[in-house]
């Protein structure tokens, strides 16, 4: 193992950065040569590849996003659009690559690993924390934390006029932002993709709550369960109370890394270099408790299970 390239994939989160740094830092200690691959698995076709050096990655800890850049490819989901890449990996003389993103991007890793025998490490790198084999994802933390500033602020505007707000986040398929911004917002409802949701019950409790006296009520919602508008028209409709609704959209992509997704988009990157020199392939890097666990993409690609219930029942106990 002599060179190694890196690439983030998919979805940008914060703490991507963090990654990269580490991957670069961690393998010229060791004596490597690191390529940047800009633009994930499409520049890799593309052959969108720069030296990277420790000057390379100087002053990013702290910014989201990702210097590399990151796309979704299609052409790569190809037989052809493979081989284009793995002649590209070839030609520059990458011994191995480091790939951070979601479970995409780890579909790509495995391809690249089994079919082609290309040795590719993983990493978590994805707000949703959809990703298996793995308690956290990079940047699932200051997503959290984002949302919940923006929900903060909104909640002022509940209370001071009265009213029933309905706020949208990210998770097309998890309800992990979800889930977790309700409980530390306060909220009253939550609804995400992993439960059921009746949207009559719902309204007859905010009726029951409006006649005890409750003026406002705020509902997070996942964006791959309902839209917030439609939520809203449907709730006003069932209960002739005044409805608004917020979808913060990307700004739960963007900003500075929290300390926790720094310190764990560091730890993984510098596993995922010393598991390539090790002669490791095909496998994802995570943590469980306080364990660094290195599992095979094959099982880190599989759905991961929320556990909603006792989430779920603290936010109906508060609220």
């Amino acid at each position: 193992m002599k060179k190694i390239g890196v690439l983030t994939s998919g979805g940008d989160a914060p703490g991507m950065n963090a990654a990269i740094r580490s991957v670069v830092r961690c393998a010229i200690c060791k004596g490597l040569e690191v390529a940047g691959i800009f633009r994930g698995y499409e520049g890799l076709i593309q052959a969108d590849i720069k030296p990277l050096n420790h000057r390379s990655v100087s002053n990013i800890l702290s910014r989201g996003g990702t210097i590399l850049k990151t796309s979704r490819s299609e052409a790569f989901m190809t037989e052809e659009g493979q081989r284009r890449a793995v002649e590209v990996i070839k030609t520059n003389r990458i011994d191995g690559l480091v790939i951070i993103g979601g479970n995409g991007s780890y579909a790509g890793a495995l391809a690249l690993s089994k079919k082609w025998l290309i040795p590719c490490v993983g990493i978590p790198g994805t707000i949703d924390n959809d990703v298996n084999c793995t308690d956290f994802t990079i940047g699932s933390d200051t997503a959290l934390d984002t949302a919940l500033g923006a929900i903060d602020k909104i909640r002022d505007t509940i209370t001071s006029l009265e009213r029933i707000f309905i706020v949208e986040v990210m998770g097309r398929q998890c309800g992990y932002i979800a889930l977790n911004v309700a409980l530390a917002a306060g909220a009253e409802q939550v609804l995400i993709p992993e439960r059921a949701y009746d949207i009559s019950q719902m309204c007859q409790e905010i009726t029951e709550g409006y006649i005890r006296g409750k003026a406002s009520w705020l509902i997070i919602v996942a964006e791959g369960v309902i839209k917030a508008h439609e939520l809203g028209e449907k709730i006003t409709q069932c209960t002739e109370l005044e409805t608004r609704h917020v979808v913060l959209g990307h700004i739960q992509r963007g900003g500075s890394p929290t300390s926790k997704d720094r310190i764990l988009a560091t730890t993984l990157g510098a596993e995922a270099v010393n598991a390539l020199i090790k002669g490791e392939s095909g496998v994802a890097i995570g943590i469980e408790g306080e364990e660094i666990r290195i599992a095979p993409l094959e099982e880190a690609i599989t759905k991961k299970v929320l556990k909603t219930e006792r989430i779920y029942n603290l936010i109906k106990t508060m609220s």
